[in-house]
């Protein structure tokens, strides 16, 4: 019975054949047997072992070694085909093994030898890196390409890196040694489906669950249920507007833009992601030290002080400068992974909560309203808040192995986040009626140890998202000032970023410090007015001038843009004179 190391090496040798068969003739034959002994193919009843010796060839002393090897495998084949009869076939290859190397045609081509070895790499590597950490710094890379823009350094700024630890390997790299590698480059397109839909899921998922109890004490209990449901549609069909435009033209948003309408469109599209991204991370500033306040508060002495929101809003602005620096965005892999399990332990004590609770009041809360027709519109703003995840659609599409599943694949998760979202506002609502707060954490019984250690990872878990959600932003500025200069061989570039990322850091604080007095009014605004031109009015409008031919397409296309513009316009107006009065 053979042992296991020995069939890894004969199945090494399947594996060095397929690489080496294109280029060796076929007219020609090792002058060995497959083992070794010198002996000549005489007496052969095969047409492929009357062929003629390798030394014959020009050269032959020199290269027979690799006809030997194709021989050996040969043997190696035979030998694998017998023992499936008697053994397991563990070390067989297998068809997704067989699915890594180039096909011959290919390898045929100029390079196709080198392509062949990166596949081999690449299938080798990927038994090896941890799916778990690998899945999520690969969730973080894609806003190195946020919205399908390229937002990385155009020289790298990171550790040198060894080929035989780096995941996805490709023909910039040498065959042999080390280097320093240039731009990272984007995703491959080996993402699997199952992959792709958590990825979309984590891309939805985030803060802006937390503010729905808010917005439906503010729009009432029907009306923002009705709202939600409708957000998602249309949001959806936006999605599939851009999507429509992507497949004719390529590229990101941003190139979208430039293609249909030109650079002015691209800096319009490009304007309007810098300035979602950076009012997001205000609102992630705001939520984290309203949060942080009300768990120091409970968990220190009655007679000591907290610090104020205002205090702890600095704070966090202190950390976050050094974590703008960052340049490879990867780095930040572990602290995502800490963060998303934060959220799910958050929202699984949510429903535990409310559910118990809303059986023990047989019923919702007796305050609970189905319209509210006072603030309604500030549901709308915060409805599309939290479905605004438009950034990553593009570059997840472009990451996945078989993006033509992709469509399926989004309306899978926008049901299902739908259903989450909606749920979340029902219950959290129908458990606290009008005593709901914006940060719905703070609800819960603080007396609990268990509510202020989650009511704590929650908050740091949106902290530390922080600079991820800032990335897009500054490297959008970065590219309109600095162009593709880096920072690694010129310290003073490197220092004019450094203290330019420190300024946009100080910006947001300064503008959640002004929006941390009425935290509900500025979600609503920030979804009015940073996420409705980019999910509604601009896939509306590259639509309409890039792929619309039939008159009902374009007359949907202007219906949305308009549409997308009355809803801005109102609710931002109407967000503005409710915050005023308070």
């Amino acid at each position: 019975m053979t042992d296991a190391p020995a069939r890894a090496s004969e199945q090494d040798l399947v594996d060095h054949s397929k690489v080496l068969s294109p280029h060796l003739d076929p007219s020609y034959t090792a002058d060995f047997d497959g083992v070794g002994s010198g002996t000549a193919h005489v007496n052969s009843q095969s047409p492929e072992d009357e062929a003629e010796s390798s030394l014959r060839l020009p050269g032959g002393d020199m290269h027979r070694d690799l006809y030997h090897i194709q021989a050996k495998s040969k043997r190696a084949k035979m030998h694998q085909r017998a023992a499936t009869f008697s053994h397991t076939a563990e070390f067989a290859p297998s068809e997704a093994d067989n699915d890594e190397f180039v096909p011959v045609s290919e390898q045929l081509a100029p390079g196709g030898f080198r392509r062949a070895y990166l596949a081999k790499q690449a299938r080798s590597v990927s038994h090896i890196a941890a799916p778990v950490t690998r899945n999520f710094i690969s969730f973080l890379e894609l806003y190195g390409n946020f919205a399908g823009e390229d937002l990385e350094e155009s020289d790298d700024e990171s550790a040198v890196e060894d080929e035989e630890t780096t995941a996805q390997p490709d023909e910039r790299r040498p065959l042999l040694g080390r280097r320093k590698s240039s731009k990272r480059t984007r995703a491959q397109g080996d993402a699997s489906n199952l992959k792709s839909f958590f990825t979309l899921l984590k891309a939805f998922v985030g803060t802006g669950i937390m503010f729905l109890p808010k917005a439906f004490k503010n729009g009432g209990m029907l009306f923002s249920s009705i709202t939600l449901l409708t957000v998602a549609a249309v949001t959806m069909l936006c999605f599939q507007l851009l999507l429509q435009c992507r497949a004719r033209y390529g590229g990101g948003y941003g190139e979208l833009g430039q293609a249909v309408g030109g650079t002015r469109l691209r800096s319009i599209i490009l304007s309007s992601i810098m300035l979602s991204q950076i009012c997001f991370v205000c609102a992630g500033l705001i939520f984290t030290a309203d949060n942080i306040s009300a768990f120091l508060t409970a968990v220190t002495p009655k007679n000591n002080e907290p610090l104020s929101t205002n205090a702890l809003i600095g704070i966090q602005v202190l950390a976050l400068i050094p974590m703008s620096y960052i340049r490879n965005i990867s780095k930040l892999g572990p602290l995502a992974i800490l963060a998303d399990i934060f959220i799910a332990m958050g929202l699984v004590y949510i429903y535990w909560y409310d559910i118990s609770s809303i059986s023990e009041m047989h019923g919702f809360h007796p305050s609970v309203e189905l319209f509210n027709p006072r603030d309604f519109t500030l549901t709308i703003g915060s409805a599309i808040f939290t479905f605004e995840g438009i950034g990553l659609i593009l570059p997840i599409q472009s990451s996945m192995k078989h993006p033509e599943n992709f469509n399926k694949l989004l309306g899978i998760v926008m049901l299902i986040i739908t259903v989450i979202f909606t749920s979340v506002g029902v219950l959290c609502y129908g458990t606290f009626g009008e005593n709901v707060s914006v940060e719905v954490i703070t609800n819960f019984p603080q007396s609990s140890k268990l509510v202020n250690a989650i009511q704590f990872l929650y908050a740091m878990a949106v902290m530390v998202g922080e600079p991820v959600q800032l990335f897009p932003a500054i490297r959008i500025l970065e590219q309109k000032l600095f162009g593709q200069r880096s920072g690694k061989k010129d310290a003073l570039t490197k220092w004019k970023k450094n203290a330019f990322r420190t300024c946009i850091v100080l910006l947001t604080g300064v503008i959640a410090v002004i929006g941390a007095s009425n935290l509900d009014k500025f979600v609503a605004l920030i979804g009015s007015v940073a996420c409705v031109p980019l999910v509604y009015i601009y896939p509306a409008y590259l639509h309409l001038n890039g792929v619309a031919e039939s008159n009902l397409a374009k007359a949907g296309d202007v219906l949305m843009m308009v549409v997308g513009v009355v809803a801005m316009v109102y609710t931002a107006s109407i967000t503005i004179v409710r915050w005023s009065e308070t």
